[in-house]
């Protein structure tokens, strides 16, 4: 079975790849946008949004396999990938796999050492698991600018920006994702490694200055590890950062699918 998922817009494609928790509706606010350049298709991973678990291994190498063979179902040859969070990693693998045009990872699961890894999966799950409380008000609190900063701070810096009834939807999904738990789990065994297997896909690293899941510092690792990749500051945006600056995003991601790729050692 297919993934779920939403096509717009016409030219080459960008598959757009959510992070753990998330859904295709997390890009709502850049998808058209992008459709003006663009085939894009944005997707739900299994097990997450309006995807059936359908199996697929918890790991990011698994995921990013899934994706890839997502591209033979949906008929895009080699597109171009951006991804946000774990989505973000999954794109830096289908790079290293040779399976997309470009790659554009928008604070990318990875660059962390142990405790902030850690740190990412305890704040994952605490928040999964006060949402499944709250369940009875979430949805009035959304509604509210106010209650939008407080359930949604650490993702999105600019929480009152984004629409209510797709933050309700968003988090709903993310009490409900089947594929959560394992996911998050899996990420002990995961750390971004061996970047020049990736030298020859064209590489886009942005990182939003208020993210405080994946912090900063992880973006300055990234720097380090990918001297030769294409790195981003995210003025003013958080994690998850589309609602924050649309415009921006979207030129982000538009200016990684025409980036040229860095071969030289």
């Amino acid at each position: 079975m297919s993934l779920n998922h939403v096509r717009r817009g016409a030219g080459e494609p960008l598959v757009l790849v959510h992070g753990i928790g998330s859904q295709w509706r997390i890009f709502e606010p850049v998808l058209d946008r992008l459709a003006e350049d663009f085939d894009v298709i944005a997707i739900d991973l299994p097990g997450f949004g309006h995807s059936p678990h359908d199996g697929t291994g918890p790991s990011v190498k698994a995921q990013a396999i899934r994706v890839a063979e997502f591209f033979e179902e949906a008929r895009v040859e080699v597109p171009h990938v951006a991804g946000n969070s774990m989505g973000g990693a999954i794109a830096l693998e289908l790079a290293r796999m040779g399976a997309v045009r470009s790659a554009t990872a928008i604070s990318p699961a990875g660059f962390w050492t142990g405790r902030e890894r850690v740190f990412c999966q305890q704040s994952l799950q605490n928040a999964r698991r006060l949402l499944g409380v709250l369940a009875p008000v979430v949805p009035t609190l959304l509604r509210s600018p106010v209650g939008r900063v407080a359930l949604m701070k650490q993702l999105v810096a600019r929480p009152q920006l984004m629409d209510a009834e797709a933050a309700i939807d968003h988090l709903d999904l993310l009490t409900k994702a089947p594929a959560f738990d394992a996911c998050c789990d899996a990420f002990a065994g995961y750390t971004f490694h061996d970047a020049d297997e990736l030298r020859g896909v064209p590489v886009t690293i942005a990182w939003g200055d208020h993210d405080y899941l994946l912090l900063t510092r992880q973006r300055d690792r990234a720097r380090h590890v990918l001297p030769w990749a294409r790195h981003i500051a995210l003025p003013g945006c958080g994690h998850a950062p589309f609602s924050d600056d649309p415009a921006l995003l979207a030129d982000v991601m538009r200016a990684g699918a025409r980036a040229e790729p860095a071969t030289a050692a």
